[in-house]
């Protein structure tokens, strides 16, 4: 499975988010290999990964890419593991 972390210009915050999302699938103990990378949003596609990331502020351009985990608050760790474990127990990963 792969993550992929985007924001408007695939920089700072995608590649925070990637980091934290990284130190979330420890904390869950994801027992699948689960790649996690930041783009930004622009040349993000479908194809590139299974699940996306973004904040709230992207929500809407990130709707054409596919399964999107949408953050109110990029800068909330918590935020950000309740969602992907929610998304990965639905998903059947954990």
């Amino acid at each position: 499975m792969k993550i992929l972390v985007v924001c408007g210009h695939g920089l700072g915050s995608s590649f925070m988010v990637e980091m934290n999302a990284q130190e979330a699938l420890k904390n869950l103990n994801v027992p699948h290999e689960i790649e996690v990378e930041h783009s930004d949003i622009m040349t993000a596609s479908p194809e590139m990964a299974d699940l996306f990331i973004c904040g709230k502020d992207l929500e809407e351009n990130a709707e054409r890419l596919g399964d999107v985990l949408v953050l109110d608050n990029i800068l909330d760790k918590q935020e950000l593991e309740n969602k992907l474990e929610d998304k990965l127990k639905e998903l059947n990963i954990i």
